[in-house]
């Protein structure tokens, strides 16, 4: 699935069957449709093309850090989702010829099982096209229907694109008084 044979075309996305049940097929703001479905194992090496892809403030963004490589441990954490308290959503589209994974949703719940710590990335190339509200109301839903009572994301301060989505969504956000970089987003289920 993660590449198409050379010799035949790369069917659009327009060729992918309406899908029901955990499978979407989501246009966005600009006409341009992408596949979301929950994350599994098999998008591997998606994910980590997907990481290094990301510009340094995006990757600086969605990890709170800066790192050059996504190293295994990072990966085997990111792939590990058991759909109820670990979920993660994947957008898909044809690039070249191949799929690419141009976004992700996910959320883990805290040790108390009542809430989950969220997180969006978009790939650069496919920003500001509704692509990250789509993944997170994907992501909103299944928490709610998994009983969780809020959803929060800590992020940098300067993350004007985040701000600007949490607020969309209904987040709200705090600044942390003893560490002013960074806030939380949080949203009531």
């Amino acid at each position: 699935m993660s590449s198409i044979a050379k010799h035949s075309p790369a069917p659009s996305i327009t060729d992918f069957p309406a899908l029901s049940g955990d499978h979407w097929i989501e246009p966005l703001r600009d006409g341009a449709r992408v596949l979301i479905r929950p994350l599994r194992e098999s998008d591997r090496t998606l994910e980590e093309a997907f990481i290094r892809r990301l510009s340094p403030e995006a990757r600086r963004y969605r990890f709170l850090g800066n790192f050059k490589e996504p190293c295994k441990q990072l990966l085997d954490r990111l792939m590990h989702v058991d759909y109820t308290h670990d979920m993660a959503f994947v957008a898909l589209a044809h690039d070249g010829g191949q799929l690419r994974e141009v976004g992700i949703s996910r959320y883990s719940a805290t040790s108390d099982g009542q809430q989950c710590e969220c997180a969006v990335t978009v790939a650069d190339d496919w920003c500001h096209r509704g692509l990250a509200v789509l993944l997170m109301r994907h992501l909103i839903d299944v928490a709610r229907k998994n009983k969780f009572t809020r959803m929060f994301s800590i992020d940098d301060a300067t993350n004007e694109p985040m701000r600007e989505l949490a607020g969309f969504l209904g987040f709200q956000c705090e600044s942390l008084p003893d560490d002013p970089r960074t806030v939380i987003h949080s949203l009531s289920l």
